[in-house]
This record gives structure tokens, C-alpha cells and sequence, in this order.
């Protein structure tokens, strides 16, 4: 069990689920606690994540590192190995972060001067964005504005819709 071999591309374990809360219709998941990546170098990673996206260092453990994202979730970096809740690594596939519009540049900048790739800004149907970074282990990330719009009072647009229209 633990993250699969550092031979492979970084992996991303299983996300443990957020906050929950009853509804009237059951039970309602509010979003992600922690998402953990693997990686060989922790160190360096971590100091990616911190540099490009602004993300804190909360914890340290012998085999682990966790990085503050938002108010009410982590980001691990975790060396491949047996972990003690028999978490074990699977094959990643992809992970966004919520970003304002305006942090996209920013990110961007940061992300170019570390020696990143770097996509976009993207902008899709609904009139939100994306910027995608490929981080020092292989893995795309994803800054994305659609819940910040939303938050900021933007209606999402139909695609293919003219300005006037919304979903």
C-alpha cells in the first residue's frame, strides 16, 4: 500500500471527503478537506506549490509535508511509502484550485518564473477562466475562476450563448 513507486508520474491519493452537512435531500459534500500528492522530493514541491500558488505550510511530518488551500482544505505532499490509514496511491488525473480572475496572472507569472509550462488563461462557454500549470512532478494543475464569479455575482453563460443568456 502507500503512493506507488517514485518510478511513476506523481499520484494522487483518493481525497478524503470535506465538511458534511444534512439536507433536506440527504447529505450535501461542501468540498474537498485534503487532496495529497506523492512525490520523491517533497521539498521541492511543496516550495513550487508555496511560490506558485501562494499556498502556506501548515504541518510537517518525517514523511510528509501540508500546505494550506483556502479556509477549510490541505494539500499533502507525501514521499511514496505505507501510509497508516492503508492509504494507498492510484494514477492522477487531474485537480483544479479556485482562483479570483485576477489572481490568474499572477499565478501565471509565478508559475513561468519557477520554469513551468503554462496554458492560458483559458476562457470557456460559461465566460469563466482556466490557467493550467504542469507542476515539477508532471502534474496539470488547474486554477480555475468559475466559483469565484459565481461568488462575485457573474451568472455562468449557456454555451454557446449570446451575453444575454445564462444557465
Amino acid at each position: 500500500m502507500g503512493c506507488l513507486p517514485a518510478a511513476a508520474p506523481s499520484q494522487i491519493l483518493a481525497p478524503r471527503l470535506a465538511v458534511i452537512r444534512r439536507t433536506e435531500t440527504g447529505v450535501e459534500v461542501r468540498g474537498f478537506a485534503e487532496l495529497t500528492l506523492c512525490s520523491p522530493r517533497p521539498e521541492e514541491l511543496a516550495r513550487f506549490y508555496g511560490d506558485v500558488f501562494g499556498l502556506p505550510r501548515i504541518e510537517d511530518g518525517p514523511d510528509r509535508i501540508w500546505l494550506g488551500v483556502g479556509s477549510r482544505a490541505r494539500l499533502g505532499i507525501w514521499l511514496p511509502g505505507v501510509k497508516e490509514f492503508g492509504d494507498r496511491g492510484g494514477a492522477h488525473v487531474h485537480f483544479a484550485f479556485s482562483a479570483t480572475p485576477a489572481a490568474l496572472e499572477q499565478i501565471a507569472a509565478r508559475a513561468r518564473a519557477a520554469g513551468a509550462a503554462v496554458e492560458g488563461p483559458v476562457e470557456h462557454d460559461g465566460g469563466d477562466q482556466s490557467l493550467y500549470v504542469t507542476d515539477p512532478e508532471g502534474n496539470r494543475v488547474e486554477a480555475w475562476t468559475r466559483y469565484e464569479r459565481e461568488s462575485e455575482g457573474h451568472t455562468r453563460r449557456s454555451p454557446g450563448a449570446t451575453s444575454g443568456s445564462v444557465r
